[in-house]
């Protein structure tokens, strides 16, 4: 699966909405963020990128 710009820019967007009126403050944020980027270098990585694109096709009918 390759990630687009468009929903790595979806994601980002829906961060600074986090950010700023749901109450999630930075280091919440950043927190989640470094957990995503250590949690892409296990060896949950291959099951996780099977389940979202198993979404991402469910989403836009492939």
């Amino acid at each position: 699966m390759t990630i687009s710009i468009p929903l790595v820019a979806l994601l980002g967007v829906a961060l600074i909405i986090a950010l700023r009126y749901l109450g999630l403050r930075l280091w919440q944020a950043i927190v989640c963020t470094l957990f995503g980027f250590l949690l892409a270098a296990t060896a949950l990585a291959p099951d996780i990128r099977h389940v979202l694109t198993g979404l991402m096709d469910l989403i836009t009918g492939r």
